[in-house]
């Protein structure tokens, strides 16, 4: 008799977005509902100290950690274009993913993944040369890691053609429109703030294997992660129910970088 294989996902968040005396989001409360941590590395939000606590964290609760690289942009969080070049983008990404490496290795933890943020993701799911700078970043630094995008998107495409693994990754708490892309934050509805949407949503992605846009077509994914947004107010109230009604459809949690 065959047996189903069981779905597996990891969920994952991004932390550390705290700096100096301004706090943002509930990274403890957080940390273990979650497989996968995404440390912000001091260009979009986060500072050193909010790095070295977040990765003791992590190590704490058992929670891989990977760096989560943006725009130079702490006034607008990361989530404004920035004009830069691809070898600009280039280089920032490779800073950031060596700041996360060294406070990694001073509490003898390993960073398995990147997952650019805001804008910049964005900006390299349909741009190619963006993409392919942040594909060579990760891979000039650590072959190793996993790059996480959109599945679908030029930042997948370009991954694989770095020779990387890659996270195809879905969103619980953002709203989809038609052409499988976010709707903008700027649009009313594209952040959810009903936790009984954000369920049946992640349901859908991880085991039906599709997301409703808000046009109503039902558009196919692959969800290796499963995002939620740890600036939301609602956070912890999401994360906690999505990992609860996940795991009674019997989906397991596989962090990122192998289970």
């Amino acid at each position: 008799m065959s047996l189903t294989p069981r779905i597996h996902v990891d969920i994952n968040c991004d932390m550390a977005e705290s700096f100096g005396p301004y706090s943002l989001g509930q990274d403890e409360l957080i940390m273990p509902h979650i497989t996968s941590a995404n440390i912000a590395c001091g260009f979009h939000a986060g500072d050193p100290s909010f790095m070295q606590k977040t990765v003791a964290l992590a190590k704490t609760h058992g929670v891989r950690v990977g760096a989560h690289p943006g725009y130079p942009d702490l006034a607008g969080f990361g989530r404004r274009y920035m004009a830069m070049t691809p070898n600009e983008v280039y280089d920032a990404v490779v800073y950031q993913i060596g700041a996360l490496l060294g406070v990694a290795r001073t509490q003898r933890t390993e960073v398995t993944h990147v997952k650019v943020h805001g804008a910049l993701y964005n900006a390299a799911a349909v741009d190619a040369r963006l993409a392919a700078a942040i594909a060579r970043a990760v891979r000039d630094v650590d072959s190793a890691l996993w790059l996480v995008g959109m599945g679908g998107s030029k930042l997948i495409d370009e991954g694989l053609a770095a020779g990387l693994a890659v996270a195809r990754e879905v969103f619980a708490d953002r709203a989809y429109q038609a052409d499988g892309a976010l709707v903008p934050r700027g649009n009313p509805g594209a952040v959810y703030t009903d936790v009984n949407l954000v369920v049946r949503q992640a349901l859908d992605m991880v085991t039906r294997g599709f997301v409703t846009a808000v046009t109503g077509e039902r558009i196919a994914v692959t969800a290796d992660t499963i995002c939620v947004h740890g600036d939301s107010p609602h956070a912890l109230q999401f994360v906690s129910a999505m990992r609860k009604a996940l795991g009674e459809a019997g989906v397991a949690f596989s962090p990122l970088g192998g289970r």
